[in-house]
């Protein structure tokens, strides 16, 4: 039997036009662009959680923060207004409520709903897509799954086994699920990983430990941004608030263009800006050679911020230090390095990562045969080579989320709205180059995503199969790029 919630008056299983996997920041970004772009179009948002916000209500561990600023992983269409640039978990996750509640979006989210399995019907032209909700099993049929569900596994973070783990006296723990009640007040901490969920932990749990450990393999790019923009402040002053807040998207979406592009063009040139800042920082007698100096180039990976330098200014007040070494087994008391150095701990924070989980772990089918994406060709960054009526929400992985999240909304409503004019139902993706050659998913070689490589769709070296990662760009392709192109419709 299937629940009442997806029952229409009928009694037949509820139609939709879309369905929206997922309440994040894409999820909340593709529901306002749907009612605002195509407001004849029906849509619903399923959301596994019970509450919205995605990452920013999953996170909780001390000091959690955005690692963009504000005003390009804001929305769009509706300006962000608190005072810092880079944001706590908290304040972002009231920001996506208050727009859901704003804009009305709220009213359209079904909560505790997971999805299972999609498949879609050729000859009826559309999905039907089947989980289990709060009450028993779901199901729904729909025109187009806008998937929103962000890259990772919520259930749970890469939590490597370390030999002697169950030897250690002290408590182990993994930031995506931070215990509330944990206390490190006077306790020795050593926080294994140097991405930025480690450079956020280090400098706010150093305010009351004992002394914290940032106990990293090899380092990434750490570089100090001021909390509050000085120009931004100063835009909001002089303008009107949706002038101030354009102003300042604009200025940071220019920066971060210009940074990336000098980072790829004299890489060697940034590299020596970054780590002679950190220099700088830190004093002209610490290790930046070892401890923050990447064998990488700069964003082959995400680069780190540290608010105002905090991370910095803890080493410097000797709060906390960084332990650049591998992990030979965990002790009774700590952790014994293969340079044969312990490192005394109390509480070990396993910051070591995500794990990937693609479009939420959904189990496709097209008419009865099982699909899948590894390997397969992504259309535009957003579609899939072969599979109809299916969007797919990823942002930039060299800039903030939210801006190539408002593109692809934008885009999923501007393909809807030609195919209404037209009288076309399934819009698939095809590519005619059957020599063309792959390439990685996204072209970043943090751990997470080499780890999945083996499941991951690729991309094509030429365009529309190849991805941009530049907000420009994509604003040329996405909002006046032909949408015929290699695109397959039919009625």
């Amino acid at each position: 039997m299937f629940g009442r919630m997806e029952r229409n008056d009928t009694g037949a299983v509820k139609h939709v036009d879309v369905l929206i996997v997922g309440a994040g920041i894409s999820g909340i970004s593709a529901a306002y662009h749907l009612q605002t772009r195509c407001p004849d179009r029906s849509y619903m948002i399923v959301e596994a959680r019970a509450a919205i916000g995605g990452t920013w209500d999953l996170f909780r561990y001390p000091g959690v923060r955005s690692d963009s600023d504000m005003y390009t992983l804001g929305f769009a269409f509706r300006p962000w207004t608190g005072g810092k640039t880079i944001a706590d978990g908290e304040s972002i996750r009231t920001y996506v409520e208050d727009t859901a509640k704003a804009f009305g979006i709220d009213r359209h989210i079904s909560f505790g709903v997971r999805i299972d399995r999609a498949s879609w019907s050729s000859a009826e032209r559309r999905w039907m897509v089947e989980g289990s909700g709060p009450e028993g099993t779901f199901a729904i049929t729909c025109s187009f799954i806008d998937l929103c569900a962000g890259y990772y596994d919520y259930a749970a973070g890469h939590a490597p086994v370390f030999a002697g783990a169950d030897e250690f006296e002290g408590t182990i723990v993994h930031p995506q699920h931070w215990p509330a009640p944990l206390d490190v007040t006077g306790q020795r901490v050593v926080v294994i990983g140097s991405g930025a969920t480690a450079v956020t932990l280090v400098p706010a749990l150093a305010d009351k430990a004992a002394h914290v450990t940032m106990l990293q393999r090899s380092p990434s790019y750490v570089v100090a941004m001021p909390a509050v923009d000085a120009v931004a402040t100063w835009l909001r002053q002089a303008l009107p608030t949706k002038a101030a807040y354009s102003a300042i998207r604009a200025k940071n979406i220019l920066s971060s263009i210009v940074l990336f592009a000098a980072a790829r063009r004299w890489p060697a040139a940034v590299k020596r800006r970054i780590t002679g800042q950190v220099q700088l920082a830190l004093g002209a007698d610490y290790d930046v050679g070892t401890h923050f100096t990447p064998r990488y180039a700069p964003w082959d990976q995400r680069v780190c911020l540290t608010p105002d330098g905090d991370l910095f200014a803890a080493i410097r007040k000797g709060d906390a230090s960084v332990a650049t070494d591998t992990i030979d087994r965990l002790t009774t008391k700590g952790i014994l390095l293969r340079s044969g150095q312990e490192l005394p701990a109390d509480i070990i924070v396993t910051a070591t990562g995500l794990t990937i989980k693609l479009a939420g772990g959904i189990a496709f089918a097209i008419d009865g045969t099982a699909v899948g994406f590894a390997g397969r060709l992504q259309y535009r960054g957003m579609m899939f080579d072969g599979i109809p009526n299916l969007i797919n929400t990823f942002g930039y992985t060299n800039a903030s989320w939210t801006l190539k999240a408002d593109l692809t909304a934008a885009y999923l409503c501007r393909l809807l709205n030609m195919m209404r004019r037209r009288g076309l139902l399934v819009a698939r993706p095809s590519n005619n180059d059957a020599k063309m050659e792959k390439a990685a998913f996204v072209p970043f070689s943090s751990g997470y995503i080499e780890r999945a490589a083996g499941f991951l769709p690729t991309q094509g070296r030429k365009r529309p199969w190849r991805l941009n990662q530049n907000y420009l760009l994509d604003i040329i392709a996405l909002r006046t790029g032909s949408l015929w192109r290699q695109m397959i419709f039919t009625t």
